[in-house]
């Protein structure tokens, strides 16, 4: 049968969120994680669903596809149909049609695994690599020390941790200068399904304030976790607290059952690998996206 592109209702939402997570493994290379959709979740279901798109062929979902912005498609592929010729053409005829509605006209870029066939297909219709992202990983093997520093779990709405969401949302915006995050968009992301192997921590200093933030997730047990975000508030960085925090997220998907942890971040950011690095992971090699240009 033929692969098709789909655009997933509720009930399809679950069934690609379940897809997604079968197909993280140890060792995996860098590539879209359940927490990527996970954090999306906080604009809500509805406007997750409208940013994914699937392909499948006999019922079966072979990749998946989010809509990370009208112009950027990040996404991942089963790992036994990566070298897959009619998916890998399938992929890039639908990112070169805007009437399929997958990416809009004009500049676009595609991350998707680095070792799979579709970068190929790219390369022969013109699209170039564009600037270099580096992936971290953290074995979770061995105890993970937890940072000297105040850590605080982000709990539900009405219990113990709540009391935390305004700090974690302050950290937030205060961190990335165009963050739009709300305490609604906590309390919309942590109800959602992907959430239930998440947690949100805040660290504090020792005159109580908020300082740094982090959200991680689980892929379930013996799969790598993702950290999406990390951030140190604006007003107190160069002082050890993102360090601090990275380890406290290292800990925490260790609890959580995770075989390690992973992040990645533009190779241009010195600074967060460097503190990624003090945070005990270890670089991996580059990545980049696919661009097309305008």
């Amino acid at each position: 049968m033929a692969i098709v592109v789909g655009r997933p209702d509720g009930e399809g939402l679950t069934a690609a969120v379940d897809a997604l997570r079968d197909w993280q493994y140890e060792g995996a290379p860098m590539q879209l994680h359940p927490g990527d959709l996970g954090w999306s979740w906080r604009f809500g279901a509805g406007a997750l669903a409208a940013a994914v798109r699937t392909w499948s062929r006999d019922g079966r979902i072979l990749a998946l596809g989010f809509l990370d912005g009208p112009n950027l498609l990040r996404m991942t592929i089963a790992p036994d149909v990566q070298q897959d010729e009619e998916l890998a053409w399938q992929v890039a005829a639908d990112a070169a049609d805007p009437e399929r509605g997958v990416l809009t006209p004009g500049e676009a870029y595609i991350e998707a695994p680095m070792q799979a066939l579709l970068q190929d297909v790219l390369a022969e219709q013109g699209w170039q690599g564009d600037e270099p992202w580096t992936p971290l990983r953290r074995e979770l093997t061995d105890p993970v020390k937890e940072p000297d520093l105040r850590i605080e779990v982000v709990g539900p709405e009405h219990g113990h941790g709540a009391e935390h969401v305004p700090a974690r949302v302050a950290v937030q915006r205060a961190a990335f200068a165009n963050s739009t995050f709300t305490e609604e968009h906590w309390r919309v992301m942590a109800a959602g399904p992907i959430y239930a192997g998440a947690q949100c921590l805040v660290a504090y200093d020792e005159h109580a304030a908020a300082v740094a933030a982090v959200t991680v997730w689980s892929a379930g047990p013996g799969k790598p976790g993702l950290l999406e975000p990390m951030g140190v508030h604006r007003e107190h960085r160069a002082r050890g607290y993102g360090r601090a925090i990275t380890e406290a997220a290292a800990a925490a998907l260790q609890k959580l059952g995770a075989s390690s942890a992973i992040v990645c971040t533009p190779s241009a950011n010195v600074g967060a690998v460097a503190t990624y690095q003090a945070g005990g992971f270890e670089v991996r090699p580059e990545i980049r996206d696919m661009r097309r240009d305008a």
